[in-house]
């Protein structure tokens, strides 16, 4: 694809989403910062529902913001994200990738992407229509208007309130039914969770500025009397969580992946293990579906499809569906030896559509997840251990072109950690020889195209991003920097879906110069220069770990996977070789360190699980941050100190 050019639209421009064409709302410059706070005080007393409610509902669906007034991943518009089903695409699994996503050379598979039945949408994604209905307001006006939505949102809550026979009372602790039904939930777990989490935010209060530059603050009310038992009046169905790896405090339900031979004489779709025991899990990998829940929890039940992933999350309500035990291997990041010492979260949503976003209700189940998974295994709260699919390296060189990019540029990684309670910060000084890339998601909004699927050479529409450009000198029209393994002939390109020249929020970097508000950092072999102002940086002095090669050497390789040496293997498993990259790490340069490694590979070719085997050698790596993904070199190799 030709790369585009980098104007941004104007702002009457009309933009097409998932087949709706909507009109851009005015800008936040055009818009008083106190507007959002007086139209949830206007709606709440035209609709008798308490104001702390009523923003403590949005702040759980949008955090407030109006999202461009594109819809949610869930097709829910503005700060109350009221749904209309009108607006929900027709795909499900964009290929966005050809890896393999078990990603082992001793059992290649090459089953095809597999497109389901549409699901029947529920009415859950349709309270648009009824917000309309109750307020007089057309559509077009509660999709693109916030003020109008946040009346709708009102409007819904009171009608809910009166479905239930409760009183249209001051107290907010009399409308937990109405708040737990808004969510949309059909479980009573997962609308339990989400009317905790906005009565947790009531009680401790809330303030931000949005993404459109209004400030919203919620007073902090502790002492709620929750009346939770009009949850009961609700009659929503209580799914098993017999057997789910899950937080009690989160909605889960365990619908198992199939572990069965197939008639070619192969299995799937993942494999058995006895993990910690055998293999120390070290990651946790975070990924989007690149479609919806309900047709991709259909494919991860189909043995025939070589793909499997541990836990799906519905964007929603947050509701999750656990697939494969943690202590068991899916087949998940396209990488056999990250497989065989992850677990994957599957997020339902697409990461090309920058206005399509992920829920605050997702966002907090997920890391009430992780934070759950990572204390129960040991798995370090940072970003070499908690990665992107996009953050995973290809096996060998024949692989990396084909490797995915999910969950791509729009995932908030800094709010994430802030709810994860390790809120990523710097530390060093100004002088300190590495950083981490730590834009401000809302006002960070890089250039990109490729968010219409209907006319991929548009430039997408404005909006928060946790990524950077990287290029090759110190200058906002110089050339991005190259990747040989993503373009093994031609340039990086601005598209969403190809990071051969960004950086991501969390990651670690070695400084390799600075000019002015430019900063360069050591990535795949050059060096990358991105704009780091003081009055606005995009990333912070970092301490750590850094790695350059060991004098003599020239360049060293650098590696998909950490396998063991071959006088490590048996005579029952056959050598895996240990192959590099086609990238180079020359003198001069550095690289931080995530972590260390030994070398490991767990073969599993066979459905007998008495039959697998993890060998383990002596030989030492260390995982850097060589690029947009990590990767790995020999510690023989290099010499480690620190910045």
């Amino acid at each position: 694809m030709r790369r585009s050019s980098p104007l941004r639209l104007a702002a009457a421009a009309i933009v097409a989403v998932g087949g709706l064409s909507l009109p851009q709302p005015a800008s936040a410059a055009q818009t008083a910062p106190g507007e959002r706070q007086a139209a949830f005080a206007e709606a709440a007393k035209a609709y008798n529902v308490p104001e702390s409610v009523l923003l403590g509902v949005s702040y759980l669906e949008s955090r407030w913001d109006a999202n461009a007034g594109l819809p949610s991943n869930s097709a829910g518009y503005g700060p109350m994200h009221l749904t209309d089903a009108a607006a929900l695409t027709t795909e499900n699994h964009h290929v966005d990738g050809v890896e393999d996503p078990r990603g082992d050379d001793s059992r290649p598979l090459s089953a095809p992407e597999e497109t389901p039945a549409p699901a029947e949408i529920p009415m859950s994604l349709r309270t648009l229509e009824k917000a309309a209905e109750l307020t007089g307001a057309s559509r077009d006006e509660l999709r693109a208007d916030p003020a109008a939505n946040v009346r709708g949102g009102a409007a819904l809550l009171a009608d809910y309130q009166k479905q239930l026979g409760a009183p249209l009372s001051d107290d907010p602790g009399q409308w937990y039914g109405a708040v737990a039904r808004y969510s949309g939930a059909t479980e009573a777990d997962a609308a339990k969770f989400f009317a905790d989490e906005v009565y947790a935010t009531i009680e401790t209060g809330a303030e931000r500025v949005t993404d459109d530059g209004q400030k919203v603050a919620l007073r902090a009310a502790p002492g709620l009397r929750k009346m939770d038992s009009w949850l009961d009046k609700l009659g929503l169905r209580r799914p098993v969580r017999d057997g789910v790896e899950c937080p009690p405090t989160i909605s889960c339900e365990w619908i198992p992946a199939p572990y069965q031979a197939l008639p070619n004489g192969s299995y799937g779709n993942h494999d058995l293990s006895n993990r910690p025991v055998n293999q120390q899990i070290e990651y946790i990998v975070i990924h989007d579906m690149e479609g919806y829940f309900g047709p991709s929890v259909n494919l991860v039940q189909d043995p025939a499809r070589a793909a499997s992933w541990h836990y799906s999350l519905r964007s929603v309500d947050g509701h999750v569906a656990q697939h494969v035990k943690t202590k068991d291997v899916a087949w998940q990041a396209g990488n056999w030896y990250v497989n065989a010492k992850s677990i994957g979260l599957e997020h339902e949503g697409f990461l090309r559509t920058g206005g399509a976003w992920y829920t605050e209700a997702m966002y907090r189940t997920s890391a009430k997840l992780v934070r759950y998974l990572a204390k129960r295994y040991g798995v370090p709260l940072d970003r070499a251990h908690i990665i992107g699919h996009d953050n995973v390296p290809g096996t060998i060189a024949s692989t990396v072109q084909g490797m995915h990019e999910d969950p791509g540029p729009f995932w908030d990684w800094a709010h994430y950690f802030q709810l994860l309670g390790h809120p990523l910060h710097g530390t060093g000084g100004p002088t300190t020889e590495s950083v981490m890339i730590l834009p401000d998601y809302d006002k960070n909004q890089p250039y990109y195209y490729g968010c219409d699927k209907d006319n991929p050479e548009a430039a997408c529409l404005p909006h928060g991003s946790a990524s950077i450009w990287l290029r090759t000198e110190p200058r906002e029209d110089a050339p991005l920097v190259k990747d040989i393994g993503k373009h093994p002939t031609g340039d990086s390109l601005y598209s969403v879906y190809d990071h051969s020249a960004r950086a991501v929020t969390g990651q670690r970097y070695a400084v390799a110069d600075r000019q002015g508000d430019w900063t360069a950092i050591w990535y795949l072999g050059q060096k990358a220069w991105f704009h780091n102002p003081a009055s606005q940086p995009t990333a912070v002095p970092s301490k750590g770990l850094v790695v350059t090669p060991k004098p003599g050497l020239a360049s060293v390789p650098v590696y998909g996977r950490a396998y063991p040496e071959a006088e490590a293997y048996p005579a029952n498993v056959p050598y895996q070789a240990i192959s590099p990259l086609q990238y180079t790490f020359p003198a001069g340069q550095r690289y931080t360190v995530g972590l260390t490694a030994v070398g490991e590979y767990y073969q599993a070719v066979t459905l007998d699980p008495s039959q697998h085997t993890v060998v383990r050698g002596k030989l030492k790596y260390y995982q850097i941050q060589f690029g947009h993904r990590v990767m790995f070199v020999k510690a023989d190799d290099v010499v480690l100190s620190a910045t």
